[in-house]
């Protein structure tokens, strides 16, 4: 089988206004150099029953997300978070690539997924919208994989160089899922110290100054990777953020683009004995055009590589 890359056409609708740095052409930087990957399958989102979002999310807030979309021009939902006309397709295409993406692995359509969508996801809260990000893709993506497939233990792994506080507020209490950072800290959005532990001990949070490099990252890598063997994850979620690269404009690490290889890849090893291999990943931050896309495709070489 082979690796998937789910995206929708509907993300470059999804208009942020001039000098945003969440914008457009990030999804298109990405696609554009995944095309001389030639070894993938390439799908779009799926519909879905929007009730999902209700795990993840607070009925207010989903309906004033809903009526928040206007009809022209753009519109700050908070001080980040700006949307457009074309935000409300791309918002649920997000959503409905990454549940394309566990009913491709559970119907074993493909070995894994890579799932190039925006607006991304891991800030936002249960009943917040913050940092670029609308539905938490990632939450929902777990709440879809207890719900509908009856896990009992699903990990998700943010490497994104900013904490996911939205996923860690959305899990705390839930002893089925384990979420894991590491991240720039002290730094946006606050949080992610790891006295943060949640109320199951499901919370592992790794905090890193500002300069980490490969070498410093990879031996904190070791004790996520630890804690992920301990919890013996049935599925895993990668909650993708690329923006740990030197040459991020939004934050002091100084990875290289060749370690999100050396870090999926380890990652991969340390849970496929528990996993199966049953993997998906979402995109969450990245704005340097040209790193993230070298990132985000050696990240898809390492998925595609991977052997159970």
């Amino acid at each position: 089988m082979k690796t998937a890359i789910i995206s929708s056409d509907t993300s470059i609708n999804h208009l942020t206004g001039d000098g945003h740095p969440e914008q457009p052409k990030r999804v298109l930087a990405i696609k554009e150099k995944l095309k001389k990957h030639k070894n993938l399958i390439w799908d779009k989102p799926s519909t879905f029953d929007h009730d999902i979002l209700k795990k993840a999310h607070n009925e207010n807030y989903i309906d004033m997300v809903k009526k928040s979309f206007p009809n022209e021009g753009i519109k700050f939902l908070d001080g980040d978070t700006i949307i457009s006309p074309g935000s409300k397709d791309a918002t649920i295409d997000a959503v409905g690539s990454v549940i394309k993406a566990i009913d491709g692995v559970e119907n074993k359509k493909f070995k894994n997924a890579f799932c190039a969508v925006r607006p991304p996801g891991h800030h936002a809260e249960k009943d917040k919208a913050m940092g670029f990000c609308i539905y938490n893709n990632c939450a929902v993506a777990a709440h879809y994989l207890i719900d509908k497939f009856n896990y009992k233990r699903v990990a998700i792994f943010d490497p994104d160089v900013h904490h996911g506080n939205g996923t860690q507020d959305i899990f705390y209490d839930n002893k089925n899922v384990l979420y894991l950072s590491t991240h720039q800290y002290p730094f946006y959005p606050g949080t992610g110290s790891d006295k943060e532990k949640g109320n199951h001990d499901n919370i592992f949070n790794v905090p890193l100054p500002a300069g980490t490099n490969t070498e410093e990252y990879l031996s904190a890598l070791d004790k996520v990777l630890d804690k992920l063997a301990k919890f013996r994850p049935e599925f895993l979620i990668f909650s993708m953020g690329f923006d740990a690269n030197i040459a991020d404009p939004l934050a002091q690490f100084e990875l290289q683009s060749e370690d999100f290889y050396e870090i999926t890849k380890r990652t991969l090893k340390a849970t496929n004995e528990f996993t199966k291999g049953k993997v998906i990943s979402v995109l969450e931050g990245g704005y340097d055009l040209n790193a993230l896309a070298q990132s985000a495709f050696n990240h898809v070489n390492a998925l595609s590589e991977n052997k159970t």
